[in-house]
């Protein structure tokens, strides 16, 4: 058993620099560099700085996941070509697009509830992986701050481990969120930057009106899962001004607005299972996420093969899922990672929740998005196509939608026919679009005027 005299002992053992750690790296080497705010930062200027002059280095494969940083990777941006060093990342964000845009940024389809295991797959292991962690406790322990996901997936199938110490990480407690000095290879400390925010974005009308729709589905005693983006924002302050009491928050990502209805009261979390936690997998938003989750006891980080499980989803009751999509087409597919050919965000649990909602006693699963979009053009498009656009990825699939709301309202796909989907659908879509839409569905079999529903 370790004392504390051991513990400071191997921590001294263990340390080394950046440039040290960037030396580790041998050509052909698999790397994680971490998920969302727990991304490398020491690491990577280290190996940006080494391939600057290192032309032997070649091979390299460098995979992040979810990464929230406020610039783009210092090895991505020394890398000269493919063959020196590849990008990979399992969810799609800005500085991703850009990377694939520029021919150095490929995307790892999966369902995120089963991430953990991905790793243990032959050929999917890391040489090195690298990511941020709070300060050593005098136990031995590093905590994984706002990001706990499918760390521990990376970490055991990993030769070897490097953790970077970050003062400004918050400690998140829960299950299985920190690492023990015993099972680090290497410490490096560094210059302790300030975690990247991710405020929500200002809602719009239309925001506002599919929100409103939401709140008037949600119950008391209702177990929420809210992801980022303006909708999901709507929605707490709403039910923050509502007289809806008692949610819970059994979530992906924990966000500002569920920091909002805790300060409003209504974040309780009476749920019988995890009974007085917030659950999450990983958290971003404003400072103020941080600061709310900094060893608070009513918040419990959890990895994603259990927050994301679908049989524990469905183990509540009343359980509110609420996700956004690019586009869905009259069959009910949804689109939430491509717009054509081109990718955008990645799969997320999306799937996971909705699958998971559906069985929950009384739950619902929400799939949001405008009913159009106008072009530099001044054209109206609709974001209800009568068939998805060629290379769109189905995200998820028509059996598997429940609610779809748009501004002009929301419909129950589920037990409804293809014709009555179609019907459905285009009396949530944009006035301009209906009649073209209607067009379209008449040529693919789908439409039945004697049935047209009533517009709102």
């Amino acid at each position: 058993m370790y004392n504390i005299k051991q513990v400071q002992s191997e921590y001294r053992s263990k340390m080394i620099s950046a440039e040290f750690a960037a030396n580790l790296v041998k050509s052909n080497y698999r790397i994680h560099f971490g998920l969302g705010t727990n991304t490398s930062v020491y690491m990577d200027r280290a190996l940006g700085e080494r391939l600057k002059d290192d032309t032997l280095l070649r091979g390299l494969e460098v995979m992040t996941q979810i990464a929230i940083r406020k610039d783009f990777m210092e090895t991505y941006k020394a890398t000269t070509s493919v063959d020196q060093c590849r990008f990979y990342s399992a969810h799609f964000g800005a500085d991703d697009r850009q990377m694939q845009k520029e021919g150095n940024s490929w995307f790892i389809p999966m369902l995120f509830n089963e991430e953990p295991l991905y790793w243990a797959q032959e050929g999917n292991g890391f040489d090195i992986c690298c990511f941020q962690v709070a300060p050593m406790d005098k136990y031995g322990n590093f905590n994984f701050g706002p990001v706990n996901a499918d760390l521990w997936g990376i970490i055991k199938n990993s030769k070897t481990v490097i953790v970077e110490v970050n003062e400004s990480m918050p400690i998140a407690l829960g299950y299985d969120s920190h690492i023990n000095i015993s099972e680090v290879s290497y410490i490096i400390e560094g210059d302790n930057p300030m975690l990247p925010e991710m405020p929500p974005k200002p809602a719009t009308e239309e925001d506002k009106r599919i929100a409103e729709f939401i709140v008037g589905k949600v119950n008391n005693f209702s177990v929420l899962q809210l992801g980022i983006g303006a909708v999901p924002n709507s929605v707490g302050s709403m039910l923050a001004d509502s007289d809806i009491r008692d949610l819970s928050a059994h979530s992906e990502m924990f966000v500002d607005a569920c920091v909002d209805l805790y300060n409003a009261g209504k974040l309780t979390n009476r749920k019988p299972r995890d009974k007085g936690l917030s659950v999450y997998t990983f958290a971003g938003g404003s400072q103020r996420v941080y600061d709310f989750i900094d060893d608070n006891p009513i918040c419990c980080s959890a990895p994603v093969d259990y927050v994301n499980n679908i049989s524990t989803i469905a183990s509540f009751d009343n359980f509110i899922s609420i996700n956004g999509c690019i586009g869905i087409d009259l069959y009910g597919q949804v689109c939430s990672e491509s717009v054509g050919y081109r990718h955008i965000s990645g799969t997320g649990g999306q799937l996971d929740f909705v699958l998971g909602a559906f069985l929950s006693n009384g739950g619902k699963s929400f799939i949001c998005t405008k009913s159009s979009r106008v072009g530099k053009d001044g054209k109206r498009s609709s974001l209800i196509h009568p068939i998805l656009p060629a290379g769109s990825i189905v995200s998820t699939p028509r059996a598997a939608v429940n609610y779809v709301v748009t501004e002009f309202g929301g419909v129950n796909l589920k037990g409804k026919s293809t014709w009555q989907r179609a019907e459905q659908l285009i009396s949530i879509a944009h006035p301009e679009c209906r009649e073209e839409l209607i067009k379209e569905a008449e040529k693919m079999g789908i439409w039945r005027r004697t049935s047209k529903v009533e517009y709102l």
